[in-house]
């Protein structure tokens, strides 16, 4: 038995490294890094647009740019205007220059220049995030017509305020899409000075942005809890999940998966630290993590000083045209949630895992998100933190009954199949814009 997770600043092992070009109105086929290509897409409808504000999007290959890329281009296939409003950077690569003007897919991309700092550093990013609110707020406001629909995720954090403004000054209805909650995330997270009366000056903020909206879009019910709990509307919240390319990823036996013999897994597996100290001596155990980021490196690092480095692998980002294998080559995987947030994100790596049919040990609060689904749909198990012993003796049990261990990845795959495929997320965006801005004769 092998278990897998993966590591990255807004990624997940659903969300792997993906570049390419659209094929079919439904989502991505192949490599991101093929040329681009305009796609045959129907007439648009002059009734009605759609504006994205979003800090990266294609061929960018973070999470929420993946998710706003596959979405974008399953609207604009539909024969809706669709426009994105990003920045010129990479996640990754913050001296990028990606084009200011282009078109793909149908979607019309506005990148914005901004300053360039990066990452590293919180008060560079705190740069990079005020030079993108008033480019993006400049440019709803040069373009945006009275009706359009503006959408605003959360990267950068609190950009439904600025998208209220854009949005009030050019009469447009405003959907926030909220992937996690801020300033809540920086408080729990420990984030200085968040905690006084700065944060509860960007709490009220954010609320007044939510009541503003016609509609607020959450990733999770318990999301969903925290913001009817902050006053907003139940009418307005909408729940719908992410997603992943269920489609293209399946389930795949372990047997018949070259990567588990390419990268020298074939007879070795994973879990995480505190368990790994209770299992240091078993030979047949292998800790797989696919990734990158500081987290990645800091865990690295804590192998290689507890003398674990026998035990784990670390692997780079995966491309997304092997996703479908890298996803089954473990034989469980780990989704970990610190339970102070809880309700403020909901890890999307959940929906790749099921789609490959694999169960799944989620580390954090018994009445998450995560851990609900997975107790609800009998798919995996559910260990608080700091319970390393008992994570150690599931991980035994499991292994020793293999059996059990492939009857929870079918009831993972048929929870996704039920409830949270790509084209269940889709056919609700349609409908959501469908009953905010409808198509006029």
């Amino acid at each position: 038995m092998m278990l897998g997770s993966a590591f990255s600043g807004n990624a997940g092992p659903g969300r792997e490294q993906q570049t390419g070009t659209p094929s079919e109105p439904g989502g991505w086929r192949g490599s991101w890094n093929s040329p681009t290509v305009e796609a045959s897409v129907p007439a648009k409808s002059t009734a009605r647009r759609i504006i994205f504000l979003n800090r990266f999007f294609f061929p960018d290959h973070s999470a929420t740019s993946q998710i706003l890329t596959d979405l974008a281009f399953h609207l604009a296939g539909c024969g809706i205007d669709v426009h994105v409003v990003t920045s010129q950077q990479r996640y990754d690569d913050p001296c990028a220059r990606l084009p200011e003007v282009d078109s793909i897919g149908g979607v019309a991309i506005h990148r914005m220049p901004t300053t360039r700092f990066g990452r590293s550093a919180l008060i560079g990013r705190g740069f990079d995030y005020f030079s993108f609110y008033i480019a993006a707020y400049r440019s709803v406001l040069a373009w945006a017509k009275p009706g359009d629909v503006l959408v605003a995720k959360t990267d950068p954090p609190l950009l439904c305020v600025v998208a209220k403004h854009a949005a009030e000054g050019r009469g447009l209805h405003l959907v926030n899409w909220l992937q996690d909650l801020y300033p809540e995330v920086a408080m729990e997270l420990g984030v200085p000075f968040t905690k006084g009366p700065l944060g509860r000056g960007l709490l009220q903020l954010r609320d007044a942005s939510l009541r503003a909206a016609a509609a607020n879009v959450v990733v999770g019910e318990r999301m969903a809890e925290v913001v009817r709990n902050r006053g907003i509307a139940p009418e307005t919240i909408h729940v719908i999940p992410n997603w992943c390319d269920d489609e293209e990823i399946q389930p795949v036996a372990p047997l018949n998966n070259p990567l588990r013999q390419e990268w020298g897994l074939r007879d070795q597996f994973e879990t995480v630290l505190a368990a790994a100290e209770r299992l240091r001596s078993d030979q047949r155990l292998c800790f797989l993590f696919i990734g990158g980021g500081k987290q990645f490196a800091e865990l690295a690092h804590s192998v290689r000083r507890r003398g674990l480095d026998h035990l784990f692998r670390f692997l780079p980002y995966q491309e997304r045209k092997i996703l479908r294998l890298s996803l089954g080559v473990p034989d469980i995987h780990l989704i970990s949630l610190r339970p102070e947030v809880e309700g403020l994100i909901v890890p999307s790596k959940l929906y790749g895992i099921a789609a490959a049919g694999r169960p799944i040990i989620a580390v954090g609060a018994s009445d998450g998100e995560v851990g609900r689904l997975v107790r609800r749909h009998n798919c995996g198990v559910v260990v608080e933190p700091g319970q390393g012993e008992l994570l150690a003796d599931r991980l035994r049990c499991l292994r020793a009954n293999p059996g059990r261990l492939a009857e929870m990845g079918r009831r993972a795959r048929a929870m996704l199949e039920v409830h949270f495929t790509r084209r269940q997320a889709f056919e609700r965006w349609r409908s959501l814009v469908d009953e905010i801005s409808p198509v006029i004769a």
